[in-house]
């Protein structure tokens, strides 16, 4: 049988995507790191709804971790394989360059950018021999696009993701294995909970924030089998603030 892990997958556009993907009919793996709590919700959540899931908590910037949980995983399902990853764990620090502190640098680019590398390198070698290939859905974000003042480790690490997306589309596609990215902008998460909405709902054409949801759909499409010939593509979801 094949799975679709989610990380960071206890709240927000995480969250949204597991119960999307598992209304879909595949069964989900949420990871998560602290908060066992919104990751059993959400669990509950999934199978209230007659999907199906379980939960794997590692932390994304660990390769030790991150091998030891899916080397678990593979144990105990020894039938069964990853064929859709979503790379979306992430974290903030905000501020301004010249007063970052460099944990603040690290601790973004290690889980945006380092987690990607190590659980996507971690799961390829098991996607790319199986006839089917699999699905590597990335996380970026309109910080990664244009960049936001504010944010150089944010947009640093998610640009990045983008450059890493376009290049590793091509090395697996003969495998069947898509890679695309998709990068939201304003979405109504915690993480944009602290920012001035009011204010910058009137730069969005659209008018509002996005839906987690509305994101969860695009990541449902294109883990599907119709989105087998899209790859090597960064899909922004932003409400027309910056095409």
């Amino acid at each position: 049988m094949k799975y679709a892990l989610v990380t960071g997958a206890s709240r927000g556009i995480g969250r949204a995507v597991v119960l999307r993907l598992a209304q879909s009919g595949i069964p989900v793996i949420i990871n998560y790191l602290n908060n066992q709590a919104a990751a059993a919700e959400t669990l509950n959540e999934v199978t209230r709804l007659g999907g199906s899931a379980e939960l794997l908590p590692f932390d994304a910037s660990d390769p030790t971790a991150i091998d030891a949980a899916i080397d678990s995983w593979e144990q105990a399902h020894p039938e069964d394989y990853i064929s859709v990853l979503v790379n979306n764990a992430g974290i903030r620090r905000d501020n301004v360059m010249f007063m970052m502190p460099d944990e603040d640098w690290h601790k973004v680019l290690d889980t945006t950018l380092n987690g990607f590398f190590y659980t996507t390198r971690r799961l390829l070698k098991h996607m790319m021999p199986r006839k089917r290939g699999g699905r590597i859905i990335n996380i970026a974000s309109l910080s990664g696009v244009k960049g936001m003042p504010g944010q150089t480790n944010y947009s640093a690490a998610k640009a990045a993701l983008i450059g890493a997306t376009k290049a590793l589309a091509q090395e697996v596609g003969a495998r069947q294995v898509t890679v695309n990215a998709i990068a939201p902008g304003f979405i109504e998460t915690d993480m944009t909970r602290d920012l001035p909405q009011d204010e910058l709902k009137q730069l969005v054409p659209v008018g509002r924030f996005g839906k987690p949801e509305e994101v969860a759909a695009l990541v449902a499409f294109l883990a599907s089998d119709e989105a087998a010939y899209i790859t090597g593509e960064v899909i922004n979801i932003n409400g027309g603030l910056y095409t």
